[in-house]
C-alpha cells in the first residue's frame, strides 16, 4: 500500500509541476499534429474516427517570459487563433510579441494570416525568420499585405545566432535539411536562466544533418523532434515524397543511450495515421516503455 501511495503522489507531483502556472519563464506544448490536423481532412480511418474537431492542434510551443510579461510562439500554425488562447494572458500586455517560423509548409506559417485586416489587425507583430523564408512573405501574397499594411514586422535572423529576448532568455535558429520548396528549414534552440529546450517538428532524415541528433539532445533538458511517422508503412504512398525520421529510427538510434538521454525527448509533429495517437497495437505504450514520451498538448516546462 505504502508502494502504491508513493508512485501515485509522484505521478501527482510530476503532472502538476508540468500543468500549473509558474512564477519561472517557460515552455508550454500548444500542439502536437502534423500540418493538416487531426481528424485528417478525408479521412475516414478508425485513425480519425473517434476524434472530434479541436481535441488536438498541429505543432506549435509557446513561450511565456514571466519576467517582462511577454508571449512568443514558435511557428503560426491555423490553429494559432485557439492556441494563443491556451497561454497565460497577463494585464495591458500585447496578444502576441514575436512568432519564431521554421519553414514555408502549410502548418508552420499560415496561421499568420489571422494577423491581418481580416483578423486581428495586428500591429507590427514581430515575425522571426531567416533570409529565403523573409524573402517569400515579403514577395507573395496574401502575406506581403501583412508587411505592407504593419500587422507585422519582419526580423530576419541569421543561421546559429543568438537572438536576446531578454536577460536571461535566447534562440538560437539551427538550419536542418528538409523539402525547402519556398524557404530553409530551421529548428530552434530556447536557452533560458537554467534550461534548454530543443525544438524540431520537420527534417528529413537525421543522418542527412550536419549535427548528430544524439549529441544535440545530450545538449539540452528536453528535446521536441519529429515524430510525424511510426515507421512508415502506415501510409500507402512513396515515402520519398516526404521523407522524415520514423519514430522506430529515432528509437533504435538512441537505444543505446541512457534513459536520462531518451527521457529528455518528446516526439511531436504527429501525422494522424501514427499509431502512437491511438496507442494502436499497445505503440504507444511500448515507446513509452522505452523511455521516451509523446508530447501533449498543455505540457509546461519551466526555463529556470
Amino acid at each position: 500500500m505504502k508502494s502504491f501511495s508513493l508512485s501515485f503522489s509522484l505521478i501527482f507531483l510530476v503532472f502538476f509541476s508540468y500543468s500549473q502556472p509558474s512564477e519561472s519563464d517557460y515552455i508550454q506544448v500548444l500542439g502536437i499534429v502534423q500540418d493538416a490536423g487531426y481528424p485528417h481532412i478525408g479521412c475516414e480511418k478508425d485513425c480519425c474516427e473517434q476524434v472530434s474537431p479541436g481535441d488536438y492542434f498541429v505543432s506549435c510551443l509557446g513561450l511565456v517570459d514571466k519576467t517582462n510579461n511577454k508571449r512568443y510562439l514558435f511557428d503560426a500554425t491555423p490553429d494559432i487563433h485557439n492556441q494563443i488562447n491556451l497561454l497565460e494572458k497577463f494585464t495591458d500586455a500585447n496578444l502576441i510579441d514575436g512568432i519564431f517560423l521554421t519553414h514555408a509548409h502549410i502548418g508552420h506559417y499560415t496561421g499568420l494570416m489571422y494577423l491581418g485586416r481580416e483578423g486581428l489587425g495586428g500591429k507590427n507583430i514581430m515575425v522571426y525568420a531567416l533570409k529565403r523564408m523573409v524573402r517569400f512573405l515579403t514577395k507573395n501574397g496574401p502575406w506581403d499585405q501583412l508587411v505592407k499594411l504593419n500587422n507585422i514586422s519582419i526580423q530576419t535572423i541569421s543561421n546559429k545566432e543568438f537572438v536576446k529576448l531578454s536577460e536571461n532568455i535566447f534562440v538560437i535558429p539551427i538550419k536542418v535539411p528538409h523539402r525547402d520548396e519556398y524557404s530553409e528549414t530551421v529548428g530552434y534552440k530556447i536557452i533560458g536562466k537554467s534550461k534548454k529546450i530543443l525544438f524540431i517538428p520537420d527534417i528529413d532524415k537525421w543522418d542527412e544533418w550536419e549535427k548528430s541528433i544524439i549529441e544535440e539532445v545530450k545538449l539540452v533538458d528536453y528535446a521536441f523532434i519529429d515524430g510525424t511517422f511510426y515507421n512508415g508503412s502506415e501510409l500507402n504512398r512513396d515515402m520519398r515524397e516526404i521523407p522524415h525520421p520514423s519514430i522506430e529510427e529515432t528509437l533504435q538510434l538512441f537505444s543505446n543511450q541512457p534513459i536520462v538521454e531518451r527521457n529528455k525527448i518528446y516526439f511531436i509533429h504527429i501525422n494522424h495515421t501514427n499509431p502512437i495517437l491511438t496507442n494502436k497495437n499497445g505503440i504507444k505504450d511500448m515507446v513509452e516503455g522505452l523511455g521516451f514520451n509523446i508530447a501533449k498538448r498543455g505540457l509546461k516546462f519551466k526555463l529556470d
